[in-house]
């Protein structure tokens, strides 16, 4: 009964030193890193806009052709 309480009351414990452990490690990007990653952010939504016009694009004659201009 004692073990099941031990291991009840390590796990939180466990938790919070791992936790405050990943907390002091993170860092503040630099300006530098800020821009990169603004500019990685931007092409990606960029990429998806253009897929998705091209498969909006690609869609409509196909659908038309098999509703038949209804």
């Amino acid at each position: 009964m004692s073990e099941s309480l031990k291991e009840l009351v390590e796990i939180p414990q466990s938790f919070v030193k791992e936790g405050t452990h990943f907390i002091n490690r993170c860092t503040k990007p630099t300006e530098q890193e800020y821009i990169q990653l603004c500019k990685a952010i931007a092409i990606g939504f960029g990429v998806m806009g253009v897929i998705g016009y091209l498969v909006k694009l690609i869609h409509i004659p196909i659908n038309n052709i098999l509703v038949g201009g209804a």
